[in-house]
């Protein structure tokens, strides 16, 4: 069942967001596939950003370190019966360590050589969450502009700091930005609302390749009907971040259908 709203659903930004990154990648790279073989091969790759717990929601961490209260193995005596004990005794703290972070991204390289032509992220909200994961994000991003693939990037979330750029963006709810190695400074910037449908996008090639369409709505739809996110979704949940009154109101109004 499709989703009620008309293109981007913001229900999946607070509730479902890790699953909906790593399936719409899936669905994306599919997508892609058929349309730039045989010269090109489209990857799934993924790289992993350390970021300090205390800068970043607590609903994103997922450790793989766990703490363990010691106190009690402090107070034995070391040695068995023959030690001494020990004189203080401490006080259990709890100290910030590093979180990893995976994140999904898609590739498309050139078949014979393998050379990487074009990066594809979706961004996710410690990419856009100031702290560790913003700047390893951004950083990536400089050291793709310094190599020769293209970058695209789609931000699919309301919340968080936008992309960099010296120019104010145009007032919007999403954003792609197309990064063409060439064209660099200049990128061009897709911009719609929340009651629009995702656009197509182009997705440059390498050389005099002609560039392919990326239909994102296609995408975002395929996206959402296999993971049967119309039930999975609690839309009696308010929206987060808070949806401005009049857009609140117009999908109010939608749901109720």
């Amino acid at each position: 069942m499709p989703s009620p709203l008309p293109g981007m659903d913001p229900y999946l930004e607070s509730q479902r967001w890790k699953s909906f990154h790593t399936l719409f990648i899936s669905t994306v790279h599919e997508m892609l596939v058929p349309r730039v073989r045989p010269r090109y091969v489209v990857e799934v790759e993924e790289y992993v950003y350390l970021a300090r717990e205390e800068q970043e929601p607590d609903r994103l961490i997922e450790p793989d370190l766990a703490i363990v209260d010691m106190a009690d193995a402090w107070t034995a005596e070391p040695g068995g019966s023959g030690g001494t004990a020990l004189a203080v005794q401490p006080v259990v703290h709890t100290v910030p360590v590093p979180q990893r972070f995976r994140q999904a991204y898609l590739t498309i390289r050139d078949r014979e050589f393998q050379e990487v032509v074009t990066v594809i992220e979706v961004l996710s909200p410690w990419n856009k969450t100031p702290g560790d994961g913003r700047t390893e994000y951004l950083v990536k991003r400089t050291n793709v502009f310094l190599t020769p693939a293209h970058l695209v990037e789609l931000d699919l979330l309301r919340g968080g700091q936008r992309l960099p750029t010296r120019e104010p963006l145009t007032p919007a709810d999403y954003y792609a930005f197309v990064c063409r190695k060439q064209r660099l400074p200049k990128v061009d910037v897709y911009a719609w609302t929340l009651q629009q449908s995702l656009p197509p996008i182009p997705i440059p090639l390498a050389g005099d390749d002609p560039d392919v369409v990326l239909d994102l709505q296609a995408a975002f739809t395929t996206t959402y009907d296999r993971a049967g996110y119309d039930y999975a979704l609690n839309y009696r949940r308010a929206v987060e971040p808070p949806l401005p009154p009049a857009a609140a109101e117009w999908a109010q109004t939608l749901l109720k259908h």
